[in-house]
């Protein structure tokens, strides 16, 4: 189903998920939809394998924290999420090599704490792993020891590259 794409988040030079300068990262791409969900999109290189052609669990993991503690971002952009607590359900395998899709949504809100949903989904649209977690809110200077004004520049504009998404 195509979804409209109405903006593309900020991206960094090192972080492990979206750092676009991290040769050993994810380098994903997140976008806020029409209908209040993020959605990332990345290719799990060989170097994220457990099995053979397999994404390791904890790649998993790593993409769809980053994807529901992102999606509070689309109500509330100035908002940075730290994860208390994180449950997946692994489902079916999840092949590399291939575009993948990760949904975050926010499920319960409230003004110190949010509550947030997803799935990996695979190419055909299936999900393979699901997860819900619970994130407090906080500024950056709670988060990092970095002036704040330091932590803000390692957020770049994403530019825009596309208009819908199909999930």
């Amino acid at each position: 189903m195509e979804k409209k794409i109405l903006r593309k988040q900020y991206i960094s030079e090192n972080c492990f998920v979206c750092g676009t300068q991290n040769q050993l990262g994810l380098q994903a791409a997140f976008y806020e939809l029409e209908d209040h969900q993020l959605v990332a999109v990345f290719d799990p290189r060989d170097e994220y394998q457990s099995y053979p052609e397999r994404l390791h669990g904890g790649i998993s993991a790593a993409i769809l924290d980053e994807t529901l503690g992102r999606a509070i971002m689309i109500d509330e952009p100035e908002t940075w999420a730290v994860t208390a607590e994180l449950t997946l359900r692994y489902k079916k395998p999840v092949p590399l090599d291939q575009p993948l899709r990760v949904i975050g949504r926010i499920l319960k809100n409230s003004p110190r704490l949010f509550v947030a949903t997803g799935e990996i989904l695979l190419p055909g649209g299936e999900t393979a792993v699901s997860a819900e977690g619970k994130y407090i809110k906080l500024t950056i200077d709670k988060i990092t020891d970095v002036d704040p004004e330091a932590a803000r520049n390692f957020m770049m504009p994403a530019e825009p590259d596309r208009e819908t998404i199909d999930l």
